[in-house]
C-alpha cells in the first residue's frame, strides 16, 4: 500500500487518509481525526517542528529502545472500525503492537516503514476507481468520488483505539 493523500472529505468535514493498493487499482479510504491527520500530511512533507509531537516522540523512543518499526498492517474491520497493527523488530525478534491505522500510517511515514492492508479490509472496504491513462483525469475522478461519499457509505470507520 502507498499514501496516495490526505484530504477533508466534502460530505463530511472529517478527514480521509487514501491508501492505494501497489499492485492495483483500489483505494482504502479511512476516515481519521483531524490530528492525526496534520500529523501525517506533516510528515509526508517533511516538517519538522521545534520539539517532537507525539507520534516523532514515539519513532524516538522505539529506537530508543535500540527497535525499528518494520511495517504497519491494516488488519481488519470490525463493527465499522478500521484496526491495524505495528511491526517492530527487536533484539528478541517480532514484536506486534495494536494500534489506530491513523497513528500506524503516521509512524510508518516517520519511520518510511512499510505499509500494507489484509486482502479481506481491501475486499471489504475497499474502492475501485477506473483506471485512465492521463494522470489528471484520474485524480479529477477521484476529486468527485470524494464529493459524493460520505464515512456511512463504507460501513467502516476509524473509531476509538
Amino acid at each position: 500500500m502507498s499514501i496516495d493523500g490526505v484530504q477533508v472529505g466534502y460530505s463530511s468535514a472529517a478527514p480521509v487518509v487514501l491508501l492505494r493498493e501497489a499492485e492495483g487499482d483500489r483505494y482504502l479510504p479511512i476516515w481519521i481525526g483531524a490530528v492525526e491527520a496534520t500529523a501525517i500530511v506533516a510528515a509526508l512533507e517533511d516538517m519538522v517542528p521545534p520539539r517532537p509531537l507525539t507520534h516523532d516522540l514515539l519513532r524516538l523512543a522505539v529506537e530508543s529502545l535500540g527497535a525499528e518499526v518494520d511495517r504497519a498492517v491494516v488488519t481488519e474491520v470490525r463493527d465499522n472500525v478500521f484496526y491495524a497493527e505495528l511491526v517492530l523488530i527487536t533484539n528478541g525478534g517480532e514484536v506486534t503492537v495494536s494500534c489506530r491505522p491513523s497513528d500506524a500510517i503516521a509512524l510508518a511515514v516517520r519511520t518510511e516503514a512499510r505499509l500494507f492492508a489484509d486482502p479481506e479490509v481491501l475486499d471489504e472496504a475497499g474502492v475501485m476507481i477506473k483506471s485512465v491513462e492521463e494522470p489528471e483525469h484520474q485524480i479529477e475522478e477521484f476529486r468527485r468520488f470524494l464529493e459524493e461519499v460520505s464515512p456511512e457509505d463504507f460501513s467502516a470507520g476509524e473509531g476509538p483505539g
